[in-house]
């Protein structure tokens, strides 16, 4: 199987900045990049575009433009793009299925733009297969500092955390840059607490060293796999999702797990990734991990 980055774009300037992103992470990782576009013809209001080869025409000019625009940029990038005769959801979950990464342009602070406007985003991103990181548009570009830590969350135990670990330290990897590490804890009430937990807790010295030494336990096989990412650990009373995001402002991109639920109405994403999605100001990558059965 071809290893490779995907990219949805739609014409919209928060997918083309998507795009910009998708290239140089392309870049970093060395793969190539696909840009996708979805369209199947459906009739619509407007009578000058009731025509299906007006239509596709459309389709494909949306496609060359951005095409172009990342070939201009990035002259040395593998790049295709294609295409896809379906609608945007099932397209973009089916690339999901074989990319290594799908990226989309997100407006953020309210829904998710473009290719997935209002229930598309949580159909996305709740479904695939792959990480799929939203890109914040910045005046066309995207909304990275030019330098930073990669930002990831960890909770639980090693096994709960391990796909976005992976994600955070490969991408360090590729980037030359940093990890730091957050587990945000918090008090729960007093009934929760169980002789066991209890016992645990006071063998590490207290609470603090217990959420310390989980965290540690977590990142031991990854600084082990890649033992030159600088690594930094936080443990702080909080959220989960304030937490991160106020570590977000300086970080090169945010890695959020994701347990998908599948629920009455769909496919359900977590608090954090949520939060993540609508107010980090920088990019944000959400790895799946196994999906929960129905609730």
């Amino acid at each position: 199987m071809s290893r490779e980055i995907v990219a949805g774009v739609d014409g919209s300037p928060e997918s083309l900045a998507a795009a910009d992103w998708a290239a140089r992470e392309a870049l970093h990782r060395g793969l190539p990049l696909r840009l996708v576009h979805a369209w199947r013809w459906e009739p619509l209001d407007l009578p000058l575009l009731q025509d299906p080869a007006t239509q596709q025409q459309a389709a494909q000019g949306v496609l060359r433009e951005a095409e172009a625009a990342v070939a201009e940029r990035h002259p040395e990038l593998a790049l295709t793009a294609q295409v896809i005769g379906d609608t945007p959801v099932a397209a973009l979950l089916d690339t999901s299925r074989e990319a290594d990464l799908l990226v989309l342009g997100s407006r953020g602070h309210g829904a998710v733009t473009g290719y997935l406007l209002g229930s598309y985003g949580q159909q996305v991103i709740a479904a695939a297969r792959c990480p799929v990181v939203a890109v914040r548009s910045r005046d066309g570009a995207p909304a990275e500092p030019p330098a930073g830590e990669i930002l990831v969350g960890q909770q639980g135990g090693p096994e709960d955390s391990a796909p976005a670990l992976r994600f955070a330290f490969e991408t360090a990897a590729a980037r030359g840059a940093a990890v730091r590490a957050v587990r945000a804890w918090s008090l729960p009430p007093l009934l929760a607490y169980s002789p066991a937990s209890l016992r645990l807790a006071d063998e590490a010295g207290g609470l603090v060293p217990y959420e310390e030494k989980a965290l540690r336990e977590a990142l031991a096989p990854w600084r082990e796999r890649y033992p030159d990412v600088p690594v930094t650990e936080h443990v702080e009373l909080g959220s989960a999702g304030q937490v991160l995001l106020s570590g977000s402002g300086a970080a090169q991109l945010l890695v959020v797990g994701r347990r998908a639920r599948r629920g009455a109405l769909g496919s359900r994403i977590g608090s954090v990734a949520h939060a993540a999605l609508h107010l980090a100001p920088c990019p944000v990558a959400v790895v799946p991990h196994e999906v929960d059965a129905q609730d």
